[in-house]
């Protein structure tokens, strides 16, 4: 291949990332103001300036397209490398925790607002594209989790006990992160407190219940 060719597929190649970008970008603030069922391709379509067969190129379909805003918005809040990066580094299992929360409850640097909404939306009504983004996205990065549990508690790691306890780690740091979003008087006196005081209360919470779990566990014969 000359050095033409090869030029013009990395520039062909880029175009194709940019444009599936956009689509996506357009697409989760559609799903986040309007819903699944009240977006239609065509309107997407239309405000990222493409025509439907870039859809139907990059996404297949418009469930393909919702399953990927799906993974994307989970991928914006909290990436795979961010929780593996947490898990490997220096310092006790304990320590690590409490660095994974913070995470948790801050995500990315400046996130879009869309994707809390539509994971939020899919939280509350689920669909069949739920069980897509468990499999690729949430099931994968709990279990990266697992080996910071598994040495606070002694617990093997694919041990059910063990297994159990990685949402209710993370489903409080998420319930923070909506409530971060509701605007509610409740959700104001919630919040009346510094990033590090509600990162304490959430380890202190998740320390007691794995000290809990670990007392009650009885390792099979």
């Amino acid at each position: 291949m000359s050095k033409a060719q090869t030029t013009r597929r990395r520039i062909g190649r880029s175009d194709g990332e940019a444009t599936r970008a956009r689509i996506l970008a357009v697409a989760g603030e559609r799903f986040a103001a309007s819903g699944f069922a009240d977006t239609t391709n065509k309107d997407i379509a239309a405000e990222a300036e493409v025509d439907l067969a870039s859809i139907n190129y990059h996404f297949r379909d418009r469930a393909g397209l919702y399953q990927a805003v799906l993974i994307e918005a989970h991928r914006r809040i909290a990436d795979l490398q961010d929780i593996e990066q947490i898990v490997a580094g220096d310092g006790p299992a304990e320590e690590k925790l409490k660095e994974l929360i913070r995470f948790l409850l801050g995500g990315r640097a400046n996130p879009a607002e869309w994707p809390m909404i539509v994971l939020g939306r899919e939280i509350v009504a689920p669909s069949p594209h739920l069980q897509v983004l468990q499999s690729r996205e949430v099931l994968p990065k709990l279990q990266a989790i697992l080996p910071i549990l598994s040495e606070i508690t002694a617990i093997p790691q694919q041990t059910p006990d063990l297994l159990r306890c990685l949402p209710c780690i993370a489903a409080p740091c998420v319930a923070f992160m909506l409530l971060g979003r509701s605007g509610t008087p409740v959700a104001d006196q919630m919040r009346a407190t510094s990033q590090d005081e509600l990162v304490e209360h959430l380890f202190r919470y998740a320390m007691g219940g794995l000290a809990a779990v670990r007392a009650g566990f009885h390792a099979p014969q």
